[in-house]
């Protein structure tokens, strides 16, 4: 670029899949936008887009549909990042921020909130809101716990996903424990936000999640020597001069903050983490450089279609889109078990 100044090394078949991945991203935006109880043909999307639709179809498209589609797009996008930077650095391909217990204390969190600031009457005498931030103070709790617990002369990876499936285990003894002690109404509503869920989105969820994943991401891609010099194994990195406990606990970081901001608005939507960053390996290898964008999509158009699906396949029902993303993660997770065995 310019005078020879800089230059980047791009690999044609990522090149080729990444632009394939964002015009489906793109499709399924449009198409999302349309569908509902309320049928908009794709052509009047694009002209809303575009401000010259009519003011009807706008309103449904902007104001109702269109925060819901961001948050799910983006909430894929930060699990199926965060998936991929741990399995980069465990080494294990059934790393996910779901197996290793992150999800589970944001969930743990959310029930916890809903239980302590609920009165006799069912009323939060806290300002929904700060749900989120409890989320993520939750799935942040969870992540440091895990790393501190595996800690012993460093975080050993292995141990890692071990007290990382163990804390997971816990975390949902703790989720039934405190529903059944919550009022009932908040508790459903609990019940399915853990299921996963973009339902009631707003424009202000939009704000907050879009520049906080764009920044995170940033730091992924800068992040992607760190990522791929880990999955060396820790002699080798340390013999190529990488600080590999330092590395190990600022990537784990970046993950648990990917994870967090995702489940705070979206819910624990299961299983995005850790299908997203196979299926991108299976078109783009495994070089961070080229999984992470490629992975990233990949688990946005899994949140986003499920989202349709949940919405429109039994409507007027909506079912929630982690229901989806379980449905097809299950069966993959026994697979890769499977696969795995004699490994």
């Amino acid at each position: 670029m310019g005078k020879g100044g800089v230059s980047f090394l791009i690999g044609q078949k990522a090149l080729f899949s990444l632009i394939v991945l964002l015009l489906v991203t793109v499709f399924a935006v449009v198409v999302s936008a349309g569908v509902g109880e309320r049928f908009i043909s794709p052509g009047t999307v694009m002209r809303t887009f575009f401000g010259i639709g009519d003011p009807a179809d706008e309103l449904i498209i902007m104001s109702f549909r269109m925060p819901r589609i961001l948050v799910a797009l983006f909430a894929g996008i930060c699990l199926a990042a965060s998936g991929a930077v741990l399995q980069g650095l465990i080494r294990n391909p059934l790393a996910s921020p779901d197996v290793i217990g992150v999800t589970g204390g944001a969930a743990v969190a959310v029930v916890l909130f809903l239980m302590l600031f609920s009165d006799g009457t069912g009323a939060l005498t806290v300002s929904i809101g700060w749900l989120p931030v409890a989320a993520f103070i939750g799935a942040a709790l969870a992540g440091m716990l895990v790393y501190f617990l595996s800690y012993k002369n460093g975080a050993s990876t292995f141990r890692l996903i071990l007290i990382g499936i163990g804390f997971s285990m816990l975390a949902q003894s703790l989720t039934t424990l405190f529903m059944m002690k919550g009022p009932i109404y908040r508790i459903s509503q609990a019940n399915v936000w853990i299921t996963g869920s973009v339902y009631g989105s707003n424009w202000q969820d939009v704000y907050i999640l879009i520049p906080t994943a764009f920044i995170l991401l940033l730091v992924c891609a800068a992040a992607s020597r760190s990522v791929n010099i880990q999955t060396l194994g820790e002699e080798l990195a340390t013999g190529a001069g990488s600080s590999v406990q330092r590395n190990r606990f600022l990537l784990l970081l970046l993950s648990t903050a990917l994870a967090g901001i995702a489940v705070a608005f979206a819910g624990t939507v299961g299983f995005v983490g850790l299908m997203a960053p196979h299926i991108a390996r299976r078109l783009v290898g495994s070089s961070f450089g080229a999984l992470l964008p490629v992975a990233s999509l990949i688990g946005g158009l899994l949140v986003l279609t499920a989202d349709i699906i949940g919405r429109t396949l039994f409507s007027p029902v909506e079912v929630p889109a982690g229901v989806f993303t379980a449905a097809i993660g299950a069966p993959y997770f026994i697979y890769l078990l499977y696969k795995s065995r004699n490994q």
